[in-house]
């Protein structure tokens, strides 16, 4: 089998394991370091990393109108997205109501699919809807959008909207680049975002024990490294909304960890909810045939 197909084959469950793991890694770095302040370390951990591949392997770097687009990609999937989603839960919002509002991005991809000349089947509408209904029913008993959570909401929601339009943008504008090189100048320009916020507002606390250093390290070496890579390839051999379908997986995933490693409740409802999810990223990604806009 040729390496090609079996990456295709293993990259979409590899990617929803190592996305899941996100939230897993939040929950251990929260209590010891400033959100921005570990975002900032970590997007110079990336930079440091892959410059070294990319030095070691003498891999092209992009030119410099595909910089300018890896950048503004780089800003709204890293920075902006990360930032906001992180900034929000410490500031008090739940994290099922954050992953909500986030897992919102399939829904906002098939609706803006057709601007990067990708048409949504009626099946595909379908997948997306029962995907969203999935999601809901898993995290259903995590929401709490009561309270005062006005500033926070607006934070996740700009998240959505970062994520969004950086996967949108990256594909129409540069959708084949290395991956290396690439990922140095996206997590330039996150640093370059992030860096500053983190002076102005934060007190840039963080506490190397060990909780941090293995939070930093998977990070940096499979979050970052693995998961965005991964993001990149299948956006570069799929369909953006077929992709950004996959995500709707992560909270089921999310889930069965936690209820694992910290003992969390894993009801009848939540595992409902995976299987509606299930059937909806099927109903989205099994169409083999992408349709192209005339």
């Amino acid at each position: 089998m040729p390496v090609t197909t079996t990456l295709d084959r293993l990259a979409p469950p590899l990617f929803i394991f190592i996305w899941a793991t996100g939230y897993i890694v939040a929950k251990l770095a929260a209590p010891y370091a400033d959100p921005l302040t570990f975002l900032a370390w970590r997007y110079a951990g990336v930079v440091l990393l892959m410059l070294g591949l990319a030095l070691a392997a003498r891999a092209a770097w992009p030119s410099r109108r595909d910089m300018l687009h890896l950048a503004v990609a780089g800003i709204g999937i890293q920075a902006l997205y990360l930032g906001g989603v992180w900034v929000a839960i410490r500031q008090g919002l739940p994290a099922g109501t954050a992953a909500l509002i986030v897992n919102l991005q399939p829904v906002l991809v098939a609706a803006l699919a057709p601007l990067i000349g990708e048409r949504v089947t009626p099946r595909q509408w379908l997948g997306v809807a029962f995907g969203l209904t999935g999601v809901v029913l898993v995290i259903g008993h995590k929401l709490n959008i009561g309270g005062s959570y006005g500033a926070p909401l607006l934070l996740c929601v700009m998240a959505l909207l970062a994520i969004t339009g950086g996967t949108l943008y990256q594909k129409r504008f540069v959708p084949q680049f290395d991956l290396r090189t690439g990922q140095v100048v996206q997590f330039l320009a996150a640093l370059a975002v992030t860096l500053p916020l983190a002076w102005w507002l934060e007190p840039m606390r963080i506490e190397w024990n060990a909780p941090v250093l293995v939070a930093m390290a998977w990070s940096i070496l499979v979050l970052t490294a693995g998961g965005i890579s991964l993001m990149f390839y299948m956006l570069r051999h799929g369909r953006v909304t077929a992709v950004s379908s996959t995500m709707y997986l992560v909270p089921s995933v999310t889930s069965v960890m936690a209820w694992l490693l910290f003992g969390e409740t894993l009801g009848a409802q939540a595992i409902a909810g995976m299987v509606v999810t299930l059937l909806g990223v099927y109903l989205v990604v099994g169409q083999r045939r992408p349709e192209t806009m005339p």
